[in-house]
C-alpha cells in the first residue's frame, strides 16, 4: 500500500483541463539507448494505449500537466508511430461523478465498428473520494472529445477498479473487460455489446494472481490482451510503477480461452520469472503496455519508462518491436 500511496501523491494537482489542438508540433525524440527500450515521446505520458486508425496512430495516456494546465486524458497522433504530435485532451469534460477531482488514469481506447464509435474506458477519483471508480466514454473522432456515459461502470474500493482493457473475442464475438490492481488478481467479465455495462448474469473471473513469481509480482496490474495464432496472451505489469522506488516490468501469461486458465511464462519454464521487458542501463521501470500492429503483420509494444538520469520528466512513452517466438512474445530492437 505504501507503494501505491506514493503513486497517488504523484497526481495531487490543481486546476482544470483544457483542449489543446492549435498548431500542434511534433515532439522532440531521444536517441535509442542500449537495450530494447526506445523512447518516442519524451514527456510524461504514462500508461500508453496505442491504436491504429487507417494509416494513422493515436496514443492515449494518464493525466499530466501541459503548459501549466491539467490534461485529463492525454492524446497524441502519428503517421509512423515514431514521430508523435501532442494533441491535448481527449476527455476535456470531466464526468459528473468525478467533476470535483483530478485523478484520471490509464485509458483504454478502441474503435467499435458496430457502434461506429470510439470507446474509452478509464478510472478516476469520484467526488465522494471513496476509491477509484471506472468510467466509459464515447466519441466520433479518435481525438475526442470523449463523453462519459453519465454513470460509473464500477466503484472501488481503494484502487482495485483501474487499468481496464476492452477486448472482443475473435472466436465467439463476446465483449470482455479485463482490469485489476490493489494487490488482488487480474479479472475478466463479459460486457454488453454496447460496452455500457456488464452483461446480465455475468460474473468476474480471476485470471492471474499476484505473488506467484520471484520478482515484480507483489502487485500486478495493467492488463492487456492480445490474440495471436489461436492463443490469448495476457500482458501485465508489477510491482511499483513510479516514485523514488519505482520497480516495474512487463510480464506475460497465455491461455487457449480468454477466461483462462492462464499459464505464466515463469510457470511454464519453471523459472518463476515471467518478465519479458525489464529496465536497462538508461531507463528503469518499463511497464503498463499496449500492443498494436502496423497493418503489415508487424506488432509493437508501447509502454512507459523512467529515464534514470532525468526522473523529473516522469514516465515517457516508448515503443519497441515485438515478435512471437516459440509460443511466447519477445521484445526486440
Amino acid at each position: 500500500m505504501k507503494n501505491k500511496l506514493r503513486y497517488l501523491m504523484l497526481f495531487v494537482t490543481f486546476g482544470t483541463a483544457a483542449c489543446s489542438h492549435a498548431q500542434p508540433k511534433p515532439e522532440k525524440q531521444t536517441q535509442t539507448k542500449p537495450g530494447v527500450i526506445s523512447v518516442v515521446l519524451d514527456r510524461d505520458f504514462p500508461d500508453p494505449t496505442v491504436i491504429r486508425v487507417g494509416a494513422k496512430y493515436y496514443a492515449y495516456a494518464t493525466q499530466a500537466s501541459s503548459n501549466g494546465r491539467m490534461i485529463n486524458i492525454q492524446v497524441a497522433s502519428s503517421t509512423d508511430h515514431v514521430q508523435w504530435t501532442y494533441e491535448g485532451d481527449a476527455l476535456p469534460q470531466k464526468p459528473t461523478w468525478a467533476s470535483n477531482t483530478q485523478n484520471f488514469w490509464a485509458p483504454d481506447v478502441f474503435f467499435d465498428a458496430k457502434l461506429n464509435k470510439f470507446v474509452m474506458f478509464f478510472s478516476a477519483d469520484p467526488n465522494e473520494l471513496t476509491g477509484k471508480w471506472m468510467g466509459v466514454a464515447y466519441a466520433d473522432n479518435p481525438l475526442g472529445p470523449f463523453i462519459d456515459k453519465g454513470t460509473p461502470l464500477m466503484k472501488g474500493p481503494d484502487f482495485h477498479c483501474i487499468d481496464p482493457k476492452g477486448f472482443v473475442d475473435p472466436k465467439t464475438g463476446k465483449h470482455l473487460l479485463y482490469w485489476g490492481s490493489d494487490f488482488q488478481p487480474l479479472r475478466v467479465r463479459e460486457m454488453k455489446d454496447d460496452w455500457s455495462d456488464f452483461k446480465d448474469g455475468s460474473e468476474a473471473t480471476a485470471v492471474v494472481f499476484p505473488g506467484k513469481d520471484k520478482t515484480y509480482s507483489n502487485l500486478i496490474e495493467g492488463s492487456w490482451l492480445d490474440y495471436q495464432d489461436g492463443t490469448y496472451y495476457l500482458y501485465y505489469s508489477g510491482d511499483n510503477c513510479c516514485g523514488d522506488n519505482a520497480n516495474y516490468a512487463v510480464m506475460i501469461a497465455k491461455a487457449s480461452d480468454p477466461f483462462g486458465p492462464f499459464v505464466r511464462l515463469g510457470e511454464s519454464d519453471h523459472t518463476l520469472n515471467s518478465t519479458i521487458l525489464v529496465k536497462d542501463a538508461a531507463y528503469t521501470a518499463p511497464g503498463h503496455n499496449s500492443i498494436f500492429d502496423d497493418g503489415n503483420g508487424n506488432k509493437f509494444i508501447a509502454y512507459h519508462a523512467i529515464e534514470i538520469l532525468h526522473k523529473e520528466k516522469g514516465r515517457v512513452m516508448c515503443i519497441s518491436p515485438i515478435q512471437y517466438k516459440n509460443g511466447w512474445p519477445v521484445v526486440t530492437r
